[in-house]
């Protein structure tokens, strides 16, 4: 990660990341994590043994998104997650709802695109203006800031479809958080398709 030569005036290395891509229902989640350069040395200390959030028990992901609360705490890193739900997604496609998310993220911690390296996961893009990107293939498992981008964008998907399981009790996303199971298409089957569900991606 800060191995790697960079221009002088890049100051700030971003690691993006996306959770929920396949699901039959539910948002698309996308995490951010950004760090200075000049906390190089703590960061790569700190997130030593991260791992690509689908390598992870949900334990070990809750203890990330600990970690990962205690380093903004110190300044360390900062992160931002966004969702993107099912109907943008039905109306869109996932392609441009993920695009939507990475957007929304970089708003939200105002990343400046002069002075920015984005590190991405697979075949993601950052938006144009960012010069300096770069998307790396099976990079959640290659570059821990795009591990922890991850981590905490399976965490906020995950959290979303616990508290939301309640309203809908009949679909039991509180255990395959929207996935396609088979115990999932099997309530699908028998109750339909709810207002989260997304239309393009079921095929019974």
């Amino acid at each position: 990660m800060f191995g790697r030569i960079l221009p002088t005036h890049i100051r700030y290395i971003a690691g993006i990341d996306e959770a929920g891509r396949g699901p039959l229902a539910g948002p698309v989640s996308v995490g951010i994590v950004v760090v200075p350069i000049t906390m190089g040395n703590h960061i790569e200390q700190s997130l030593e043994g991260i791992r690509d959030s689908k390598a992870l028990s949900p334990q070990k992901r809750s203890w990330w998104r600990s970690e990962a609360a205690h380093l903004s705490k110190k300044n360390v890193i900062e992160s931002a997650t966004a969702l993107v739900g099912s109907s943008y997604i039905d109306k869109e496609g996932i392609v441009s709802a993920i695009h939507l998310g990475i957007s929304r993220v970089i708003t939200r911690l105002a990343i400046s695109p002069q002075n920015t390296l984005v590190l991405l996961d697979g075949g993601l893009k950052a938006p144009h203006v960012f010069r300096f990107q770069e998307t790396i293939v099976r990079g959640d498992s290659k570059e821990p800031l795009i591990s922890l981008a991850s981590i905490l964008a399976k965490e906020r998907r995950d959290i979303y479809m616990i508290n939301l399981a309640p309203r809908l009790p009949e679909y039991a996303f509180e255990q395959h958080k929207g996935y396609g199971t088979s115990d999932h298409i099997k309530r699908i089957k028998k109750y339909g398709m709810s207002p989260i569900h997304r239309k393009d991606f079921v095929h019974l």
